[in-house]
């Protein structure tokens, strides 16, 4: 076994002895399908914490030569394929982390000749017996071993779009690395399966792409290979049962990215972390700070501000992702800022409707984080103050309330303040610290009619007061609980068995004033 050439088993068998493994090792079965044939190039784009590099030295672990994994994959999916033995162990696998070799160089160049050397030192010392017409390149070796050996290769690249996040704005850089990964593996005969993971999907430049070979699967469309991007739902209930972990809670927290009806993902990261610590919490900001975010959200772009707070709210905003460059620097529109959201773990992408949200409160806390901290005026301030807010309805403090909804009140160019819905913008930014022990539903249904917001408490904070939110636009507050009690809406928590308090908001566009009314339900 080598470091680069057919590196074994062993860091496979690292992650199969942790705590917790999740069998992802269906997966093999798709790259089988494809080996040796015109879909054998495969890229994988995935946010970081999405399980990427346990993916690749899986596939490692299984292909490569010199070692022997019948035994280590003999309890996993896999070892029920029909193929399962026919491909096991028996090529020469080049794994390369390319995050290693750009870390250890000063330049583009001096990384691709680190790279060649290093892989060429291995393989010449396996094969010292076979000749070489140029044994300083690498694609020209790799094709002689095979043509006089005849034992193909499977190249595994880890990391491989680290050069488009270190060398953002060096279009120069990036050309000569996407030529040199174009060199070594477009229509090479010697290989039989590519198979790239990084962040971002293959960058776009000019009239084509240097890997335009490549099937991409990334955040936008993961295909074939959706369940394989993170936890299933199914896989995530059954670390429940086993961690006795309340599942509405662990899918409030790392749910939401779907791709099809029947597929819900959940971060593996941030769950394996939670089962193991048995505590739900933020594990996101473990591995990388909301600065992050915050350099993205708060670029000048028209309309992004208002789109971002909107899906604070909880709203879903349509989003074109055609013109992303798939780098980290190249911003046009919106669109691309919200694009790259996407890839990076940020958003989840509803592929049928074509629009972005925010997928869960861990995620959501990032953003209360990024915009906290940003010059977003008043709305900075009430994220802030929002648990000040929510305790004032708690103790039925109206007046309290009422100032707080005054913070985060904000008028744009096209989220215009001038009916309930916008308004219920407001009290959601508002009252955004209610997430943290409230399920939120909007136009609830119940009784005879439509509850505009309705705060039900999680199981874990049952002392706390349900609420029921009337908002009105110049109406008046008083009016807000009036309707409350006629419509019978709270019979929409018929269920629940502790108190409720009745909440009626109103905003007056003459005096540009809310007013709060606060009452409890007599049941």
């Amino acid at each position: 076994m080598g470091t680069y050439l057919n590196p074994g088993n062993e860091s496979f068998r690292k992650m199969v002895n942790s705590d917790i493994y999740v069998d992802k090792t269906g997966l093999i079965n798709y790259t089988n399908r494809v080996i040796n044939t015109m879909q054998e190039y495969i890229c994988v784009s995935r946010p970081r914490r999405f399980g990427k590099s346990m993916a690749a030295w899986m596939l490692a672990a299984y292909y490569s030569r010199g070692c022997s994994s019948a035994e280590l994959f003999s309890g996993f999916e896999i070892a029920g394929s029909d193929d399962f033995e026919k491909y096991l162990n028996k090529y020469n696998v080049i794994f390369i982390n390319m995050q290693e070799f750009l870390s250890q160089s000063s330049s583009i160049e001096g990384m691709i000749d680190l790279l060649e050397r290093s892989v060429l030192w291995e393989l010449l010392e396996v094969y010292r017996d076979v000749r070489c017409f140029d044994s300083t390149s690498l694609a020209r070796t790799m094709q002689d071993i095979y043509s006089q050996e005849k034992c193909p290769f499977i190249v595994i690249i880890d990391e491989w779009d680290c050069i488009f996040r270190e060398y953002k704005t060096d279009k120069a850089a990036q050309e000569k690395y996407l030529d040199f990964l174009r060199g070594l593996l477009k229509d090479k005969v010697y290989i039989h399966l590519a198979y790239m993971t990084g962040i971002l999907p293959i960058k776009k430049y000019g009239t084509h792409s240097a890997l335009n070979m490549f099937d991409e699967f990334s955040m936008i469309d993961p295909g074939p290979l959706a369940s394989y991007v993170g936890f299933t739902q199914e896989e995530v209930y059954k670390l429940c049962c086993r961690y006795d972990m309340d599942m509405d809670e662990v899918k409030s927290w790392y749910d939401g990215y779907f791709f099809e009806p029947d597929i819900n993902v959940y971060s593996p990261r941030s769950v394996v972390s939670c089962m193991r610590f048995g505590r739900i919490g933020n594990y996101w900001n473990q591995t990388e700070t909301f600065e992050a975010l915050q350099c993205y959200i708060d670029m000048n772009f028209s309309g992004l501000r208002d789109d971002i707070l909107s899906m604070m709210a909880g709203e879903r905003v349509a989003v074109n992702t055609g013109s992303f460059a798939n780098d980290m620097a190249t911003f046009r529109t919106e669109d691309d800022v919200l694009t790259l959201l996407v890839h990076l773990g940020y958003l989840g992408y509803d592929y049928e409707n074509k629009n972005v949200f925010i997928p869960n409160n861990e995620i959501r806390a990032e953003y209360v984080n990024a915009v906290s901290v940003s010059d977003w005026g008043e709305v900075s301030k009430a994220l802030k103050n929002s648990a000040d807010t929510l305790n004032a309805i708690w103790q039925g403090r109206a007046q309290r309330v009422a100032d707080g909804i005054g913070e985060a009140h904000f008028e744009t160019s096209h989220i215009q303040y001038n009916d309930e819905n916008a308004l219920s913008y407001t009290i959601s930014l508002a009252l955004y610290a209610a997430r943290n022990f409230y399920t939120v539903y909007r136009e609830l249904p119940g009784g005879k009619g439509f509850a505009d917001m309705v705060y039900v408490p999680r199981k874990k904070f049952s002392d706390k007061p349900a609420l029921v939110v009337e908002l009105k636009w110049d109406k008046n507050a008083k009016g807000a609980i009036e309707q409350i009690k006629q419509k019978e809406y709270c019979k929409s928590l018929e269920e629940y068995k502790g108190n409720i308090l009745l909440v009626g908001v109103n905003y007056n566009p003459k005096t540009k004033l809310h007013e709060c009314i606060i009452e409890e339900h007599k049941k």
